[in-house]
């Protein structure tokens, strides 16, 4: 059963395991660094769908059932699927996954789906409520653009902090028995806003919301940042991690720069791509995580990993109405000892 350590943080005493992940990216991934990483590559963005969500929700259904291949499993072996995305009423992910007919959990954490969804199904596996889950996500580019800020013919210019939505998703299988990298332990995120309100900028929007997250794991758990091997950010990009490591110094002289990694920098060239602050999206952090990480950690390459994806929990309406960006950001520890 789960147990509370410390204020905000859960750990996991059956450990549940990542038996299997998978990871997708669409055509400017596949022209990135990790372009060999992914399980799957769509290098035509509507995926051969009407429209950039059909495209969204066709992509996040195949990585589901990539990563249920890889691990073996049916679709009738799956007890619960907990996912979501960036579109209103997470249509990516429900318009995807009702064929599948699987018992469906709905989250929305915006980019911190990823470690939500990982957390909820290490929940129910450690506690005995299932054996078998699904934790999955997406994002897609044109449809995100398309949602949040301009239609792509409008053609509008991004500023230097603007980041780049990943098309993209994640899918991992959490089982109670198995071999793979397990979960350990969950921080929950709390809403964090001190009053950015540029859409163009969300970097600097999460960085506080990762800070407070990982510094209360770090109180929790005692662990600081040279018992882990990484500490991976979903999408802070380039402002957002260099506003995160001046925050852990400032705020507590810690130096995290040697282990800190940010997925949204990962996953693009910044200097070769056009893709200004970096990656961002729900599918940036899960893709990275369920492909190239993923792979790592069942290689041994990397033992201990904070992953900490960060959502800005903006919508257009509220910002429509001039309203600030709240953000928040959940930690997950990944261990394949």
């Amino acid at each position: 059963m789960p147990k509370r350590k410390g204020m905000r943080t859960l750990e996991f005493t059956n450990r549940p395991v990542i038996t299997a992940g998978a990871g997708a990216g669409g055509r400017k991934e596949s022209e990135g660094p990790l372009r060999d990483e992914f399980d799957l590559l769509f290098t035509d963005s509507t995926l051969g769908e009407k429209t950039w969500e059909k495209a969204e929700s066709s992509m996040h259904r195949a990585v589901v059932e990539r990563a249920l291949q890889k691990s073996g499993k049916a679709l009738s072996d799956v007890d619960y699927i907990f996912a979501g995305d960036l579109l209103d009423q997470c249509i990516g992910s429900t318009f995807g996954l009702r064929e599948l007919a699987i018992p469906f959990f709905g989250l929305y954490g915006a980019c911190s789906t990823m470690a939500l969804a990982l957390t909820a199904a290490g929940l129910f596996v450690d506690s005995g409520a299932a054996k078998t889950c699904v934790a999955s996500t997406s994002s897609h580019f044109c449809s995100a653009e398309k949602q949040f800020r301009f239609p792509l013919e409008y053609g509008s210019q991004r500023t230097p902090s603007a980041q780049w939505t990943v098309t993209g998703a994640g899918a991992a299988v959490v089982e109670a028995i198995g071999s793979g990298v397990h979960i350990d332990m969950a921080t929950l995120g709390r809403i964090t806003d001190l009053g950015i309100t540029d859409t163009n900028n969300m970097g600097a929007a999460m960085a506080p919301a990762a800070y407070d997250t990982i510094s209360a794991f770090f109180k929790d758990t005692g662990y600081s940042p040279k018992d882990l091997d990484m500490i991976l950010t979903g999408d802070l990009g380039l402002v957002g991690s260099r506003l995160l490591s001046q925050l852990f110094f400032n705020e507590e002289g810690i130096n995290i720069r040697g282990k800190h990694e940010d997925c949204g920098l990962m996953i693009f060239d910044l200097k070769k791509q056009s893709v200004n602050a970096g990656g961002s999206g729900c599918g940036c952090s899960a893709g990275v995580l369920c492909s190239h990480i993923l792979k790592k950690m069942n290689a041994k390459q990397l033992k201990k990993v904070l992953f900490v994806a960060t959502g800005a929990l903006m919508s257009p309406l509220s910002s429509m109405q001039g309203e600030s960006i709240p953000s928040i950001a959940h930690a997950v520890l990944l261990t394949s000892d």
